[in-house]
């Protein structure tokens, strides 16, 4: 197989706009995104949702989210699911890596980035370690709403 290395598109230069949430129809703060991006996570039973305030140690980000799910498919169908919600509402990623795997998945929303974890991956990374100096925010400081777990009848 043979590429041609020096034939360059005219247009193969990154148009910066692209590169942006959408922010004409985004009336989020970086705030209100990572509340929103929190609870989608939590309607779709993702577990051990950590929130980290980030805003005073990270250039690339105000909000880090972490969460766990019980299988890669579990990770994919949440990443989707996310994808999906917030495209209905005009909000659309800088990018996704690691969907197609569902082992990890890394969805960065501009200020606010979402990692998704199959549960024993998460455990190797240790995200929450590396940013230990980062203020957690509670879930429930933000009123989210998890969802009613089930009971067994037996």
């Amino acid at each position: 197989m043979f590429f041609n290395l020096k034939r360059r598109r005219k247009d193969s230069r990154v148009n910066k706009e692209m590169l942006a949430v959408k922010k004409s129809n985004r009336s989020l703060s970086a705030e209100g995104l990572a509340r929103r991006l929190a609870q989608l996570v939590l309607d779709k039973k993702g577990e051990d949702l950590v929130i980290l305030d980030v805003r005073d140690r990270a250039s690339y980000a105000d909000f880090i989210l972490i969460a766990s799910a019980r299988s890669a498919r579990h990770v994919q169908g949440l990443a989707d699911y996310i994808e999906e919600e917030l495209f209905k509402e005009g909000i659309e990623p800088l990018g996704v890596e690691g969907k197609s795997e569902g082992q990890w998945v890394l969805m960065d929303y501009g200020d606010v980035v979402l990692h998704l974890f199959f549960e024993p991956v998460r455990e190797v990374y240790d995200l929450e370690g590396l940013w230990i100096d980062a203020p957690r925010v509670e879930p429930e400081t933000w009123g989210l709403v998890f969802p009613e777990e089930v009971q067994d009848e037996g």
